[in-house]
């Protein structure tokens, strides 16, 4: 069983009947490590960002070379 299908089995028995206290803290640890797997999706995806004007020029802001940087994935050209 996945993660996701876990939370969602959690919600639906939730639906029909009250969770017991064990569940519901099992209900948001896997809440909060989802939501820490898409955050890090998300910031993995930014990270890949080029902004280019409409001259051409490279306007990707700094913010995206240096969370590169972090990450260890800096390309140089």
């Amino acid at each position: 069983m996945t993660l996701l299908d876990r939370i969602n089995t959690l919600a639906n028995k939730e639906k029909i009947q009250p969770l017991s206290t064990e569940e519901k803290q099992e209900q948001q640890a896997l809440r909060q490590e989802y939501l820490k797997m898409i955050r890090g999706q998300v910031i993995n995806t930014f990270s890949t960002l080029k902004v280019v004007d409409p001259l051409g020029e490279d306007v990707t802001p700094d913010k995206v070379y240096q969370l590169r940087e972090d990450m260890g994935t800096l390309e140089l050209n």
